[in-house]
């Protein structure tokens, strides 16, 4: 009797757990080992990182499968009230934030929380549910621009202004991203990048904090101070370089093992990994992250929905500019922003914006055949 109880408990708990996409979640582990290796090679005079690391994966985990099992229809209904609530928390912290390190970007509501991540959440289901139902014709038309323009423009504003340009810049390219996904016309792009491109020198010497000026200066030319603003490029490089095909050894890495290496558990964590494995090691990571983009898109491209297409690509593209940032800034072909490497450095906050995205990822995936609401707009 208690055999049957339990088959038929079973059963009913089956559904729930066949949300994971296989090759995706051996993927993430693959990362995450990566990052516990690395962690307690790098890490010797903080062990309680690597413990910390273990909770945080046990954690994403669970919410990634929380919110995959969230029906897309839920996920339309709500995702106007995140964006607003995004929006809502992102001006209670330009109002009310806590300061630190010179940023105001926290909030506290019995505990701190960073809205900015919540933000990207609600961005890409605002963004999706917006252009649900719309044509390519009716994405490039020119006053329904406004819309989605200002819905990446305001929390783009309001983060760059905390100031985190990192997580400014992955808002308004993920923002970028899904109106081009959605069919923007190359026409109006290009009226857009051209004069953009033109601006930045403009912002970069008047319109940035000095701090974020000398950050692009250093990236421009690290060697003119490489003892002071330019040693976090000019050490990642060293460790890059040093590592060769197969790497120093684990626990052998003197940049990250002697110090050299700055933030070698979060900003930096793949130019230790590039120092112990070499080559080998660091393109097993890079083609590990390809891997999961590829098959995220794979699920998304499979929805019969617009709002599940553009919210599992959206997800994605997020995800995709988080690798490429870190990627361009641990190798110097980016100013040093604080965006770290998703799954693989120390931290939570970002892990569980990103394993959430995941979970509507893999919900995409179980509702792939779900038939939404037709019609165009947010409402």
């Amino acid at each position: 009797m208690r055999i049957n109880e339990r088959r038929s408990l079973w059963r009913r708990l089956k559904p729930y757990f066949l949300v994971f996409d296989a090759p995706l979640v051996l993927v993430m582990v693959l990362l995450f080992a990566t990052s516990l290796v690395t962690l307690y090679s790098a890490g010797i005079d903080f062990p309680g990182r690597v413990e910390g690391q273990v909770r945080n994966i046990v954690i994403a985990f669970v919410v990634m499968w929380v919110a995959a099992n969230v029906p897309p229809q839920t996920l339309m209904r709500m995702a106007v009230p995140i964006y607003t609530v995004g929006v809502a928390l992102l001006v209670a912290v330009f109002l009310f934030g806590i300061i630190k390190k010179g940023a105001r970007r926290w909030l506290y509501v019995g505990t701190d929380i960073q809205p900015s991540e919540l933000m990207k959440i609600g961005l890409v289901l605002g963004l999706a549910r917006w252009y649900h139902g719309a044509t390519a014709q009716e994405a490039s038309f020119h006053w329904k621009l406004l819309i989605p323009a200002g819905m990446i423009g305001l929390p783009f504003i309001l983060v760059a202004h905390q100031p985190d340009l990192g997580s400014a810049m992955l808002i308004g390219l993920t923002g970028a991203a899904m109106m081009f996904m959605a069919g923007l016309s190359w026409k109006i792009i290009a009226g857009v990048t051209i004069p953009a491109a033109i601006a930045v020198p403009f912002y970069v010497m008047f319109g940035m904090h000095g701090y974020q000026r000398n950050r692009v200066l250093t990236f421009l030319n690290p060697e003119g101070d490489p003892t002071g603003t330019g040693y976090h490029i000019m050490q990642s490089k060293i460790a890059l370089g040093s590592g060769g095909l197969l790497g120093k050894g684990y626990g052998l890495g003197s940049q990250s093992q002697l110090e050299f290496l700055p933030e070698k558990h979060t900003d930096f964590i793949f130019a230790a990994v590039s120092e112990e494995f070499g080559f080998v090691g660091s393109f097993t990571v890079i083609a590990s992250y390809i891997a999961i983009i590829l098959i995220a898109l794979r699920i998304a491209s499979l929805s019969h929905s617009h709002f599940g297409r553009m919210g599992a690509a959206g997800m994605t593209a997020t995800f995709a500019l988080y690798v490429m940032i870190n990627g361009a800034m641990v190798m110097g072909l980016a100013p040093v922003v604080g965006v770290p490497m998703p799954l693989l450095s120390y931290g939570g906050t970002v892990m569980l914006t990103v394993m959430i995205g995941f979970g509507l990822v893999l919900a995409t995936r179980v509702h792939r055949y779900a038939e939404l609401p037709k019609g165009h707009g947010l409402f």
